[in-house]
């Protein structure tokens, strides 16, 4: 419950995910909701996203991104659960996934919007957010 609470609010990544500015809502934790993450500072790059499902119950929501800087996130159809899960003995199981293709979607890619560089660049904010998300819940 006590992480649940931490990312519960779809916009709430501000709070807890490292190099994320602010973040701007619309719609709350309603599908069709949306948020706009600022990267860095004011003024820095952008990531637009829309929440899909939101089951509170569950301790899950669904997301996709429909607008990314692909100088910092180079993916594309990229879509997204987030799910909070009792594990038992006053510990917490975050899962955090994702599907996506790389920026460029044609044969030969640049090499900062190939295959590796998508993963690289997902799975570093997956890791800090997560690495932050729990020592932002162990306080």
């Amino acid at each position: 419950e006590k992480v649940w609470q931490l990312v519960a609010d779809f916009c709430a990544i501000d709070q807890w995910a490292p190099g994320v500015h602010k973040c701007i809502a619309s719609g709350g934790n309603q599908p069709g909701g949306t948020r706009v993450i600022v990267i860095g500072e004011e003024g820095g790059p952008e990531i637009h996203e829309e929440l899909l499902k939101y089951d509170a119950e569950k301790m899950t929501y669904k997301y996709k991104i429909t607008k990314t800087d692909n100088a910092i996130l180079p993916v594309i159809t990229y879509s997204a659960f987030f799910t909070v899960r009792d594990a038992g003995e006053n510990m917490t199981e975050v899962e955090w996934r994702s599907g996506f293709y790389r920026a460029y979607p044609n044969n030969n890619p640049p090499p900062e919007l190939n295959d590796e560089a998508a993963v690289k660049a997902v799975t570093g904010a997956y890791k800090s957010g997560l690495a932050a998300l729990k020592a932002l819940a162990e306080q």
